[in-house]
């Protein structure tokens, strides 16, 4: 199966999944558990749409791997692994935030964020009523419009980022934003980094840092950077939690360079 086909089978699979996760919030929502800390929670329809997305899968591609954030990890022989958030914003949805989404990848290779391949992506932000989609090679794209990620910032980078939900966290956190203040127009803080990355692909956001991602929290948002035009890199990946960062050539340099210094 070509990169196309995948990433057809991701965009499908991941409205289809959207769907049923905004009818889920709009039938109210039950909380399922927490997850590192209190403040980390998981939803019945976390579950129930992380399942749905297996199931498609299995019958679709029985031989590939899974890594879930709900289910955990299956490994596959066909060489690709799917690579999912359910709903990555979950105390958004929890919430009513409409800013939440699903975040598919198919990626080559291990399972390994320093060792795989993105192949295709799809990031569904169903109470917005969008969905990204791109394909190695390809280029990133919503609505049959290609993206770009933004060039020049005169007036400074208008930034994304998000902070970890343990409080012993965010004493360095606010650390960074410190660092990085002094490039940035503004920042904004939305509660996805799936959209995030996908408004930096589309030329939303100018750059994007946070630290402690798990692999489905960014997966399919970096192969939409990428695919735009725009640079992705994981700082420290061998530590605890690891800082990503995004952006445009030049932004992402700043970034790096002021971020690098600061510490996990």
């Amino acid at each position: 199966m070509t990169a196309e086909h995948l990433g057809a089978l991701a965009a499908e699979i991941a409205r289809e999944a959207g769907e049923l996760a905004r009818r889920r919030r709009s039938e109210g929502v039950a909380l399922a558990a927490t997850k590192s800390t209190l403040a980390d929670i998981v939803t019945e329809a976390d579950r129930e749409v992380e399942q749905l997305i297996r199931d498609r899968l299995r019958a679709e591609r029985p031989d590939d791997g899974f890594l879930g954030e709900e289910t955990g990890a299956e490994r596959g022989s066909s060489g690709f692994t799917w690579i999912v958030d359910p709903i990555d914003g979950t105390v958004n949805y929890a919430y009513g935030i409409p800013g939440y989404s699903v975040s598919i990848a198919v990626v080559e290779g291990e399972p390994d964020p320093e060792r795989w391949q993105g192949v295709a992506a799809a990031v569904c932000a169903p109470a917005l009523g969008e969905l990204f989609t791109a394909v190695r090679g390809g280029g990133a794209w919503l609505d049959g419009s290609r993206l770009a990620v933004s060039g020049e910032t005169p007036a400074g980078a208008l930034l994304g980022t998000g902070f970890g939900y343990d409080p012993l966290t965010h004493d360095g956190d606010i650390a960074t934003v410190r660092r990085v203040m002094t490039i940035a127009r503004d920042l904004r803080r939305m509660g996805s980094a799936a959209i995030d990355l996908a408004y930096l692909a589309a030329g939303r956001l100018d750059g994007f840092f946070e630290r402690g991602l798990n692999a489905w929290d960014f997966a399919a948002g970096a192969l939409l950077v990428q695919e735009a035009g725009g640079l992705v890199s994981r700082l420290d990946p061998d530590v605890p939690r690891p800082m990503l960062i995004a952006g445009g050539r030049a932004v992402h340099d700043r970034l790096r360079d002021l971020i690098s210094t600061s510490g996990p």
